[in-house]
């Protein structure tokens, strides 16, 4: 869908009529729209013929910067042994090997068939005898495999050069981010998503290491062994002959895939366990669950303290109301006998008279 045309940023067309003129909007499309947005984020003027010219001449300066290595085995390589050959020296793209672009490969084959094919060896002037020349069917497979995306997947997925080793706890122990660190890199081109995060450093936050594990832990790779399948179903000789083939690749494929997601989750249950941010996390996890809890204990202990000072407190008002209530009622019955006492010595007092 194209970008709709920004304010400011619209192209005009002036159409001459007898009547006024009229303004039309247009958006730009094609050669056109590319042109338009240089003009309009490099501030410059600039036609589709220019951009292209300049595609062009980054094209030829990335040829020229395309350096080849030589494969000193190169020509005593074996036709018949195609699957076993690195398709990449053979191209002297050994240094660059999947991060080669198609554009490196064509001319980097370009170069080689200029160099060694037997009409051009001749017309050089060089000898050649009979089967001299039978390495040469090697580059045609080399550029055959590498050409196709389908083909080039599979072998990359058996890269003879990747290194396949996990390191082992002791490797890891004392300098864990320098052994691992490389492993988790080199291991990340196999997967199906983008941006695979790395290991981080000993002050990545929780988030980063959290995230890091998370993403291994559910690691999707795009890694398959086709290529190494022993049988070829081209060459059945009739339908049940194919299924038979096919059925015994996908099982040699499945287990190698098994093996394959085996030895990944090896490598990250021995990072996740050897990582010594994994246990300061751990350690202050720890310790945070303990002041959570001593403060837990403290606030209910406070509780029950308030709650005893509550209790005693209402003891002591209910002793002191039942001390009133028991001398009021004493007072009470004492009176009877105060009057009584009083009306005695009244009558006393009176017969003293008489």
């Amino acid at each position: 869908m194209l970008i709709e045309a920004l304010e400011g940023d619209v192209t005009v067309v002036y159409c001459n009529a007898i009547s006024a003129s009229v303004q039309i909007e247009v958006e730009p499309v094609g050669r056109w729209f590319e042109a338009f947005l240089k003009r309009r984020n490099r501030n410059v003027s600039a036609s589709f013929q220019e951009l292209e010219e300049e595609e062009e001449l980054s094209e030829e300066s990335e040829d020229e910067e395309l350096q080849l290595e030589d494969f000193p085995l190169l020509r005593t390589l074996d036709p018949k042994d195609w699957k076993n050959q690195d398709h990449y020296a053979v191209l002297g793209l050994a240094h660059m090997r999947y991060k080669a672009t198609q554009k490196q490969i064509k001319a980097a084959h370009k170069a080689m068939v200029l160099k060694h094919h037997p009409d051009k060896r001749k017309a050089a002037g060089e000898q050649i005898v009979e089967g001299d020349g039978d390495y040469f069917t090697c580059i045609t497979k080399a550029i055959e495999i590498l050409s196709d995306p389908v083909k080039r997947r599979a072998f990359d997925s058996v890269d003879p050069t990747f290194d396949n080793a996990v390191p082992s706890k002791g490797e890891g122990k004392d300098n864990f981010f320098e052994a691992y660190a490389p492993v988790f890199e080199r291991n990340a081109r196999w997967s199906s998503k983008k941006h695979v995060p790395k290991l981080g450093t000993m002050d990545s936050s929780f988030e980063d290491v959290d995230n890091f594990y998370s993403v291994w832990y559910n690691f999707d790779s795009w890694r398959e062994f086709s290529y190494l399948d022993e049988e070829e179903k081209d060459k059945a000789e009739c339908r049940d002959e194919r299924r038979w083939i096919e059925k015994q690749n996908r099982a040699a494929r499945a287990t190698r895939k098994k093996e394959e997601m085996n030895r990944l989750r090896t490598l990250v249950d021995t990072a996740y366990s050897l990582d010594p941010r994994i246990k300061k996390f751990k350690d202050d996890e720890k310790a945070r669950k303990e002041n959570e809890k001593k403060a837990k204990a403290d606030a209910k202990r406070k509780e029950q303290e308030e709650k005893e000072r509550a209790r005693q407190a209402e003891l002591d008002a209910a002793r002191l109301v039942k001390e009133k209530e028991e001398e009021e009622a004493k007072l009470v019955a004492q009176q009877p006998r105060r009057e009584k006492e009083i009306q005695k010595n009244a009558i006393k007092k009176e017969r003293q008279k008489l």
